[in-house]
């Protein structure tokens, strides 16, 4: 027993000091794939390549990553209609989900669910939705059944700051208290719901609605992945270890529109200046670029091998725009197996 006290403060020692040097350009790899993964698809959705709308996770790569980084492939996701940067930091096969948004066979989902429906439950990734705030109680449910499970499992539910106004976060959060259940809820507070600035939708501090049901909270810089990642060490472990639920909100920003294309459909104009978006993109802010920045000034990785990385990236986009590109097209009538249950005795 006191060997098992002893490993365990050693371990959370560890965790409270940051990721390793290894850890960390792991983390910087994953954050590298989702940005240059969306930057593709904001490419090739300007170039009109792609059979629908997607909604672009550039900017707030560290968030996804940093939590990710905890969890495995028996833990639980949900995610929002913003959702690719979640699969891709849970470990969805990229090749799969650029399939899935050119509405090919060989997607995810057969090419029925498209852009924002991405999952695999065989990584736990529940969905992504276009319903704000559905995955709240998806993710609330599925802590409950890991619960119950006893195996040591959680969930954790990205929602967004639009998302905390929305009447079932209330009912998770006192839910998830009451029955102390193994779910990390992170809400990605990029300031923004679809077009409209936050602080005129929003009252308060979002991470006052956990504190209210006396639920272990963190207010942390999204755009910093080691911040993220130390944040979320601690619930995770909270989780696992049968404390119940955690809160954390990520202060990011999206440096993408709402959606791509946005500007041929808003009738009112422009809701945010070029100003903005560029203070977001420099060093100091960027979660990529600051990441990298670290590895550098630390010591951790030398120029040459953040740039051998950069072209592996590089060549796993391209290798999986070219698998979607040459897929099947999905066939319609796959909605009646995947969607309904025929009744042959009928």
């Amino acid at each position: 027993m006191a060997t098992t006290v002893i490993d365990r403060r050693t371990e959370q020692a560890a965790l409270r000091s940051g990721p390793s040097s290894a850890e960390l350009l792991e983390l910087y790899e994953r954050m590298l794939l989702v940005r240059r993964v969306e930057e593709r698809l904001r490419d090739d959705s300007a170039a009109g390549k792609l059979p629908g709308a997607v909604h672009l996770y550039i900017g707030e790569e560290a968030v996804a990553v940093g939590v990710c980084a905890h969890l495995g492939d028996r833990d639980y996701v949900t995610s929002t209609h913003r959702g690719h940067g979640h699969f891709l930091a849970k470990g969805g096969d990229v090749r799969a989900m650029m399939a899935e948004i050119w509405a090919k066979e060989e997607g995810i989902c057969r090419g029925m669910g498209g852009s924002m429906h991405v999952a695999d439950v065989s990584k736990g990734i529940l969905g992504a939705n276009g319903i704000v705030g559905a995955g709240l109680a998806i993710a609330t449910g599925a802590a409950f059944g890991a619960k119950l499970d006893g195996e040591g499992k959680l969930a954790a539910c990205f929602f967004g700051d639009g998302a905390s106004n929305q009447g079932v976060l209330m009912e998770t959060l006192n839910l998830s208290t009451l029955w102390e259940l193994p779910v990390v809820f992170v809400c990605e507070n990029n300031t923004f719901s679809e077009f409209t600035p936050s602080r005129e939708v929003t009252a308060g501090r979002i991470a006052d609605r956990a504190r209210a049901f006396a639920m272990p909270t963190a207010e942390v810089d999204g755009n910093d992945v080691v911040a993220v990642w130390r944040a979320a060490a601690d619930a995770v472990e909270r989780a696992r270890s049968g404390g119940g639920p955690s809160f954390i909100e990520a202060h990011t920003y999206r440096i993408q529109g709402h959606f791509e294309a946005e500007a041929f459909v808003l009738s009112g104009g422009r809701y945010r200046d070029d100003e903005e978006i560029a203070a977001w993109k420099k060093e100091e802010k960027d979660p990529v670029l600051r990441c990298r920045a670290t590895l550098l000034a630390s010591g951790a990785a030398d120029e040459a091998a953040l740039r051998a990385i950069e072209a592996r990236v590089l060549v796993q986009v391209d290798d999986a725009v070219r698998f979607a590109e040459a897929g099947t097209p999905a066939d319609p009538a796959l909605a009646e197996t995947l969607m309904f249950v025929r009744d042959e005795g009928a």
